[in-house]
């Protein structure tokens, strides 16, 4: 279990930002009084220099473009990963054979296939998400993927404007996701999500608050009826980017003081070439994939990022 100071970090940033967050914005669409437009300066004005309005300026400069994909989370290559705490059990005598040397990519991209669906805001989006961990250097045993995640959903985005906490509530997402990792009993592993997001940003820092709640299943078919346990019920990311340079934050809490169970994820970009950014990541706790979501997981990676956060 990790250390019980991780409920008083997580409470104080997710519970304060997800309340008043979630009231206003939700206060907003409900009396169709929403300060921010397809431009936000329109009623609001953005605050200057914003890392975030400056992303979402390139995604809506490339929508008309129908041979340009939009990044949805980044898309990055690490072809040199460490885990101090690799996760034998699932795999029975197999285990032994897995080294902790390993390759992690993530693929993640979007299409907006409607917009404006509520006047002149609300927008649907498809989007998919893929992460691998391979053996690609264990060559006893011809270099496998050891897990690989497959993560479609469509979400709803709304823009707003609406001040929170010397912060800006500038998104307002509802969305629905499946996970799971294509395997058969008894590697298989999948669950279903509903959430809500809000992204909020001052300058050139950024927030994102999600949480969500998980579907229940028939016990009979439940691959992993305990995952609400080691991944709770939502997470928090935090970035600051100055001159391309990107610093990034996830918090993962489960809020039960007698068995806590979260998760951190440290991340750094930095600029290498105008398309290419060096990456370094470090994630410790549960849930890195579906396959290690009840395993602590203990991991360093550095490689090549394509697509940032920010």
């Amino acid at each position: 279990m990790l250390c019980p100071c991780w409920k008083d970090v997580c409470a104080a940033m997710a519970a304060s930002f997800v309340l008043l967050g979630g009231v206003v914005c939700a206060a907003e669409l409900a009396t169709g009084q929403t300060t921010t437009l397809r431009d936000p300066g329109a009623a609001y004005a953005p605050q200057e220099g914003s890392a975030l309005e400056e992303r979402l300026k390139k995604e809506r400069e490339t929508h008309a473009n129908d041979f340009v994909i939009d990044p949805h989370r980044p898309n990055y290559l690490l072809p040199l990963t460490y885990n101090w705490s690799l996760n034998r059990e699932p795999y029975g005598a197999d285990g032994d054979k897995f080294q902790s040397v390993e390759v992690k990519f993530q693929i993640s991209f979007k299409a907006m296939v409607a917009d404006d669906l509520f006047g002149k805001n609300g927008n649907l989006y498809f989007a998919y998400t893929q992460l691998s961990l391979w053996q690609a250097y264990n060559r006893n045993i011809s270099a496998p993927f050891r897990e690989t995640n497959y993560e479609p959903e469509a979400f709803l985005q709304f823009d707003t404007n609406a001040p929170v906490l010397g912060l800006r509530n500038r998104l307002l997402i509802f969305g629905l996701v499946h996970q799971s990792n294509g395997r058969t009993e008894p590697l298989s592993r999948s669950w279903n999500r509903v959430y809500a997001e809000f992204i909020l940003d001052r300058g050139r820092f950024a927030m994102s608050i999600k949480p969500w709640y998980r579907f229940k299943e028939p016990s009979d078919t439940d691959d992993n009826p305990d995952i609400g346990k080691y991944l709770g019920p939502g997470e928090v990311r935090a970035f600051y980017e100055w001159k391309k340079y990107v610093l990034g934050l996830m918090l993962r809490c489960n809020f039960r003081p007698d068995d806590l169970y979260g998760a951190v994820q440290l991340e750094g970009s930095f600029p290498l070439t105008k398309k290419l950014k060096g990456y370094i990541q470090y994630f410790y706790g549960y849930g890195e994939t579906l396959i290690d979501y009840n395993a602590r997981t203990n991991r360093l990676g550095i490689g090549i990022l394509l697509t940032d956060w920010l």
